[in-house]
């Protein structure tokens, strides 16, 4: 099989198992931060041993930085998960692009296009539909920490940009640290279950730590178009998923918002893509 058709099919199956995550996570009858702190220790043990001997910590600030936004969005977008639908907490989380375009001039010295603030304005305007649904006191909870996970995830993005020739490898593992030790007091409070030990194996090894090291081998050897479409996968898989194994259905404003998001953020990223030189 060629080295380029093994890549988009790893990587289509990396955009598979994270989307994966929503399912298990509703499954797991565990506190959002029991889950997310184990997950990340399991995660952490999975990536260390799969990449030993290539890893170079610098411990530098953007490192850091890097670490902590990941660790944000691990933490906030599992809690997310647990107070909102599984649709809202992954569609909200793809709003990172829109804190990326707004903090990028001033931290990176990276221009935005005029484009960007019509994609800023269609996004913002897709996020505000998710709040048009009838929610609960939790569900609103949810969609305001869903909303921290894209910002989490924007500050791990720029804090990525912001390092010379940076491996996303070693500040993931970080973040995993960080996270599992915010989760370390809550998790046993309750005995774990038999079922919730697979749910977790299953989390942290696979979901996030096998997946990443496929992530890592594919994204290199493909061209940034083909790569952001291909991960587009996990934003529409991860409520189809939940939907068919645990029969939570989002509404339609929430169906209205993430199509917009989704939408916007596609046609933004394609046509970044393009105007690279050399593009593929």
């Amino acid at each position: 099989m060629p080295e380029r058709t093994k890549a988009i099919l790893l990587l289509a199956a990396t955009a598979l198992i994270w989307s994966s995550g929503g399912l298990v996570i509703k499954l797991v009858p565990w506190t959002p931060m029991a889950i997310t702190g184990m997950r990340s220790g399991l995660a952490a043990l999975t990536l260390a041993a799969l990449f030993r001997g290539q890893l170079k910590f610098r411990f530098s600030a953007v490192q850091w930085g890097a670490a902590a936004g990941y660790a944000g969005l691990l933490i906030t977008n599992v809690a997310a998960t647990k107070l909102t639908t599984s649709a809202n907490a992954i569609l909200l989380a793809y709003t990172a692009p829109v804190y990326v375009a707004l903090f990028a001039p001033w931290l990176l010295g990276e221009r935005t296009r005029r484009s960007d603030w019509a994609f800023i304005a269609v996004t913002v305007g897709g996020m505000a539909l998710f709040f048009f649904d009838r929610l609960s006191p939790s569900g609103l909870w949810g969609n305001i920490l869903a909303m921290g996970t894209g910002l989490s995830y924007a500050a791990f993005t720029l804090c990525m940009r912001a390092q010379k020739d940076a491996s996303p490898v070693e500040s993931v593992i970080l973040g995993h640290l960080l996270t599992a030790l915010a989760g370390l007091p809550f998790l046993f409070p309750v005995p774990p279950s038999p079922d919730g030990w697979l749910g977790m194996l299953y989390l942290g090894v696979f979901q996030q730590g096998v997946s990443l090291a496929l992530y890592v081998w594919a994204i290199k050897r493909l061209g940034a178009l083909e790569a952001i479409l291909i991960m587009m996968l996990e934003p529409i898989f991860n409520p189809l998923l939940v939907a068919v194994g645990y029969g939570e259905l989002p509404g339609a404003w929430a169906v209205a918002g993430g199509v917009t998001v989704i939408g916007a953020v596609t046609l933004r990223g394609a046509l970044a893509a393009l105007r690279r030189p050399g593009h593929s």
